[in-house]
């Protein structure tokens, strides 16, 4: 098992600084105010397909051998990590095959097809999506680029912390938490290795929705533990089952812990978002924001940086989230 590094970053934050949006730093006096912290935010919305996976498939997909790119790449994703792979596909002139569970947002859908990409359903109930990109890789002699077991991909979604650590020093401040969307684990991974090396006192914490608190379990329990998928679906970007390999070796020296947020506070982050910070986040995308706002990670005192990690969510599901 290859693990990525504080230098593996580095690496990719230079090899895709052309081709992703160095996404700015929000602050809100509001947001300071309710919290009693110094917030800064992270807007991934902003990126080009809507979320932070652009990153690291973009650094996977230049990473790969062009012999291997004509054959393209397959991943299975609920939505966003297909995106960035089909974005980063077209890119490169490789073609994309992308898995899909069968109730994957139809926003996700349409772009993951306007980037050109083919895609295949499956029922997420009873698909091993992992089985499945395999097999489909098989047949068509792809690469399968995973959503965030892979170095790779770790590193390239680590390049937002980066970015966070060195606009918070332009602005005279020292990051003393990072409060991390976290479903996979390959976000607060790629993240937690970049405060490894750029801003070591910060304390790096996985964010997670009720019922798909795997990672926070993991840590507690010293070893990977699953979820039984029983949980209700709404953030549907955080629903992976376990957290990954690669993705828990990496976290489980590294995070200062875990955080669980409910609906009704991924709802009002996500009605805060788009009321004071004037973006669009969807339900997974705004959970670290929720931690902050309800209090569960405490700000208090504190500079404390929030990565709003997407914001893709459907029109009926944003309005329910504004109305609640």
């Amino acid at each position: 098992m290859t693990l990525p590094s504080h230098d593996d970053v580095r690496e990719a934050a230079a090899r895709i600084a052309p081709h992703i949006i160095r996404t700015p730093m929000l602050r809100h006096r509001l947001l300071d105010e309710i919290t009693g912290g110094t917030i800064l935010v992270k807007p991934e919305p902003l990126q080009r397909t809507g979320s932070f996976k652009l990153r690291g498939a973009t650094n996977a997909a230049l990473k790969l051998d062009p012999a291997l790119r004509k054959a393209g790449v397959v991943t299975h994703s609920s939505g966003n990590h297909g995106q960035a792979t089909a974005c980063a596909a077209a890119m490169l002139g490789m073609p994309a095959l992308i898995a899909m569970p069968m109730d994957a947002p139809a926003i996700k859908v349409e772009s993951t097809r306007r980037w050109g990409a083919e895609i295949t359903f499956f029922d997420r109930k009873t698909t091993d999506r992992e089985t499945l990109a395999q097999t489909l890789a098989a047949e068509r002699g792809g690469t399968v680029l995973p959503p965030f077991d892979h170095p790779d991909v770790i590193a390239g979604q680590g390049t937002l912390a980066l970015e966070l650590i060195e606009d918070a020093a332009a602005a005279g401040l020292t990051l003393d938490a990072l409060a991390v969307c976290t479903g996979g684990g390959g976000l607060v991974a790629g993240c937690a290795l970049a405060v490894e090396g750029a801003s070591p006192a910060t304390q790096v914490w996985a964010v997670e929705p009720e019922g798909w608190d795997d990672t926070k379990r993991s840590l507690e329990a010293g070893a990977r533990i699953a979820n039984d998928g029983q949980g209700e679906t709404i953030c549907d970007a955080l629903l992976s089952l376990r957290p990954g390999e690669i993705t828990f070796a990496v976290n489980q020296p590294r995070l200062k812990g875990g955080v669980v947020v409910t609906r009704a506070e991924v709802f009002r982050a996500m009605r805060f978002a788009f009321e004071h910070l004037k973006i669009v986040a969807e339900p997974g995308g705004a959970v670290a924001l929720a931690a902050v706002l309800a209090g569960k990670l405490d700000a208090r005192g504190r500079t404390v940086g929030v990565v709003v990690s997407g914001g893709n969510v459907d029109p009926a599901v944003f309005a329910e989230a504004l109305a609640a």
